[in-house]
C-alpha cells in the first residue's frame, strides 16, 4: 500500500500530538511517509514539530519524516489527507468568546451562543482560504475537519466549495458514549448507536449493543436517573452530569451535554465565573504544559518528558482517513447536509447524523422523522446559523444582528445588538466588515 502524506493544519496546536500518536498505532490501515506541520504561528509549530519529532524517534518511527511550514505550497502539495483544526486568533479571542457574553448575563463559549457565533464569523474566512489551497495544491486531498463550529463552517463551505473532498468531523459523541459506557460497565466497541442533531445539538434515540443483542438504551436512560457520573476533570464531570439533569427532565432521549447551554442557559451562567473561563483553563494547563514540554526537549533534558493525556481525538479522525483509503464502509457520527437523512428537516440544514465511510466517501443513514420538540429547536438553530453565514458572505450587519438575536441562548434584541456591536470591536482584525 502506497504510503500516505498527511497535512495538520494547526500543526501548533495541543491536540497534535493525540493525532500523530493515531496515526503512529494505526500504520497497518493508513501507513504514512511524511507529516506536516503547518501553522501561521511559528512559536507554537516549533514547539509541536520538536515534541513530533520526539516522539517519533521514542517510539522507533524514525523512517517517517515530520516537516514544519507556514508556506501553504510545502504544506499541501501532493497530500493525501489534511487534517484541520485551525483555531482564528487562538485562545486569546475565545477567551473573548467566553467572557464578552458573560459580561452581559449570557452564555460564553467557544461554539455555543454568540461566542460560538463570533468564533464561527471569524474562522470562515481562513477555512476557506485554507480549502483553496488544498485545491490548488492538492486536489485529490480528502480534508477532514476538526475545525469549530462545524455547522457554520461545513455551511460556509458547502456554498462556496460545493464539491469539496471534505468531511466534518466531531468527536463529542464518542466522548459521551466512552463515558456513558465506562461509568455503566458497558463496552463501547460493541455499541452502534443512532443519533441526530446538529453539532453540539443532538439527541441518541437508540443504542444496540451486538454483544448483548439488543437496544440498551431503556437501561441507560433509567442509570441516568439514579446513577452520578464520575469524571476526573471537575468542569467535565459537571458537563456529563448535566446530561443526567436533562434526562430527568426530558426523559425520552440521552441529550448532548451541550444543550444545556440551550435549555439551561440561566444555570450556566450562575456557575461560571466570568474573570476565569475555560480559555484561562486551558493557557494554564495544557497550554503552558506543552510549551514546557517544548523546552525540556530543546534543552536536550533527559528523563520522561512527554506527559498527554490523547483521549479520543486522533483515534477517531485517523479512523475515518483508513476508512476512506481502504474503503472500510466503517460507520461514524459525521456533519452532512441533510437531504433527507432527517426527512422531516430542511433539505438544505447541515446536521449530525449516522454515516458510512468508504472509498467514495460519506453515505448518510435515512432517519425515521423527528418529533416536533426537537424539530423545532433545530429549525431554529439551523435559521440562526445560516443567517450568520449569509452576514459573511454578504457583508451585512443587518443578517448578523438576526442570526444573534435568534439565537436560543439569547432572550431579547436588546441583549443581541450590545453583544454583537461589542464583538464587531473584538473582531477588528478577523471578521468581515459588516454594513448598516
Amino acid at each position: 500500500m502506497k504510503k500516505q502524506i498527511i497535512t495538520v493544519a494547526g500543526g501548533g496546536s495541543t491536540y497534535t500530538p493525540g493525532i500523530i500518536q493515531a496515526v503512529l498505532h494505526g500504520q497497518n490501515r493508513l501507513p504514512v511517509s511524511e507529516i506536516r506541520l503547518y501553522d501561521i504561528d511559528a512559536t507554537r509549530n516549533e514547539n509541536m514539530y520538536l515534541i513530533i519529532q520526539y516522539m517519533l524517534e521514542q517510539q522507533g518511527f524514525s523512517n517517517i519524516q515530520v516537516k514544519q511550514t507556514a508556506n501553504p505550497e510545502e504544506a499541501f502539495t501532493n497530500a493525501d489527507f489534511i487534517f484541520s483544526q485551525i483555531r482564528v486568533g487562538g485562545l486569546t479571542m475565545r477567551e473573548k468568546d467566553e467572557k464578552i457574553p458573560l459580561k452581559y448575563g449570557l452564555v460564553g463559549q467557544e461554539t455555543c451562543g454568540l461566542g460560538g457565533f463570533a468564533y464561527g464569523l471569524r474562522s470562515i474566512g481562513p477555512l476557506l482560504e485554507l480549502v483553496g489551497f488544498v485545491q490548488k495544491y492538492a486536489p485529490e486531498a480528502w480534508i477532514l475537519n476538526y475545525t469549530n463550529p462545524e455547522t457554520i463552517i461545513s455551511e460556509a463551505v458547502r456554498r462556496q466549495y460545493p464539491g469539496i473532498r471534505m468531511i466534518n468531523v466531531c468527536d463529542m459523541t464518542i466522548g459521551i458514549e466512552d463515558t456513558l459506557a465506562k461509568n455503566y460497565g458497558y463496552d463501547r466497541d460493541n455499541w452502534i448507536a443512532t443519533y441526530y442533531g446538529l453539532n453540539h445539538f443532538g439527541w441518541y434515540t437508540k443504542i444496540y449493543d451486538k454483544s448483548l443483542k439488543r437496544d440498551i438504551m431503556p437501561e441507560l436512560l433509567e442509570k441516568l436517573q439514579t446513577q452520578e457520573i464520575k469524571e476526573e476533570d471537575p468542569s467535565w464531570n459537571r458537563a456529563f452530569n448535566m446530561i443526567r439533569f436533562m434526562v430527568q427532565q426530558f426523559p425520552d432521549n440521552i441529550p448532548n451535554n451541550y444543550l444545556e447551554y440551550y435549555f439551561y442557559p440561566d444555570m450556566y451562567v450562575n456557575y461560571a465565573d466570568p474573570n476565569y473561563t475555560r480559555a484561562n483553563t486551558i493557557m494554564d494547563g495544557r497550554e503552558r504544559k506543552t510549551h514546557e514540554m517544548a523546552e525540556k526537549i530543546r534543552n536536550k533534558v533527559e528523563g520522561d518528558i512527554l506527559d498527554f493525556y490523547f483521549g479520543v481525538h486522533g483515534v477517531y479522525i485517523v479512523d475515518i482517513a483508513a476508512a476512506l483509503l481502504n474503503d472500510e464502509k466503517k460507520r461514524f457520527m459525521l456533519i452532512v447536509e441533510n437531504k433527507g437523512a432527517i426527512p422531516n428537516l430542511r433539505a438544505d440544514a447541515v446536521v449530525e447524523v449516522p454515516a458510512y465511510v468508504g472509498a467514495t466517501g460519506v453515505e448518510a443513514i435515512r432517519l425515521s422523522a423527528i418529533g416536533d420538540f426537537h424539530k423545532g429547536l433545530m429549525e431554529a438553530q439551523v435559521a440562526a446559523e445560516k443567517l450568520l453565514v449569509d452576514a459573511y458572505f454578504e457583508n451585512s450587519y443587518q443578517k448578523a444582528l438576526q442570526a444573534f438575536t435568534l439565537n436560543q441562548t439569547v432572550p431579547n434584541a436588546t441583549v443581541a445588538k450590545q453583544v454583537l456591536d461589542e464583538m464587531i470591536k473584538a473582531n477588528e482584525a478577523y471578521w468581515p466588515e459588516l454594513n448598516k
